[in-house]
């Protein structure tokens, strides 16, 4: 069985959002597209209190981008976004949620940042993909969505070595800094992560 995770794709990490990722409206119209192609989809949403700790606007005299220590990890401070029962956290109105059969919050624990899909940072507390996933009989996983150097990076990165044979699909994702996403690509090779465009699928 093969699935395809779709990632983030939220009002604030859009154009206009306060988490804005460049062009990263442009992989809405073939992440729709590919939808298909798979056995199972699914998404992830990033579901902030007002409150929660990785926001810039709730430190004193910290700024965005900014990084702290956050429960004994490095934490980058990003502009308030995608808090609970916003617009900014609500998908985008373009993308075809029909074919979605569960969707996975995040980012809900105030004191943790949550860039997986499929834990907090910090490893402690599971968003309940894996288990359903494997349940469902998935082995292979195909990864999608926003930000490519953040979210997506660190749920295929957690697929693959959760045991799912893992993709990513690079021209279904954006990223926000060209140094952390060639790293980041870098990283998932050495993992074992395939890195492929849609054509290939």
């Amino acid at each position: 069985m093969k699935a395809l995770i779709l990632v983030d794709i939220q009002n604030d990490f859009l154009p206009g959002g306060t988490l804005a990722v460049e062009h990263g409206d442009d992989i809405i119209s073939l992440v729709n597209q590919i939808q298909s192609k798979f056995d199972i989809v699914v998404a992830s949403q990033d579901w902030h209190p007002e409150n929660h700790a990785s926001f810039a606007g709730n430190h004193n005299a910290k700024n965005v981008f900014d990084v702290i220590q956050l429960n004994g990890q490095d934490q980058v401070l990003w502009p308030n976004h995608c808090v609970q029962g916003t617009h900014g956290a609500a998908f985008s109105s373009d993308l075809n949620t029909d074919a979605v059969a569960a969707i996975f919050r995040k980012g809900m624990n105030k004191n943790v940042d949550s860039y997986s899909a499929f834990f907090d940072n910090n490893k402690t507390q599971h968003t309940g993909l894996e288990a359903y996933l494997k349940s469902m009989k998935v082995t292979e996983v195909y990864v999608c969505g926003l930000a490519a150097d953040y979210c997506v990076y660190f749920t295929a990165k957690d697929a693959q070595n959760l045991g799912f044979k893992t993709y990513y699909i690079t021209d279904t994702t954006r990223y926000i800094s060209k140094d952390v996403y060639n790293n980041a690509i870098l990283d998932l090779k050495q993992h074992g992560v395939t890195i492929l465009t849609s054509a290939d699928i």
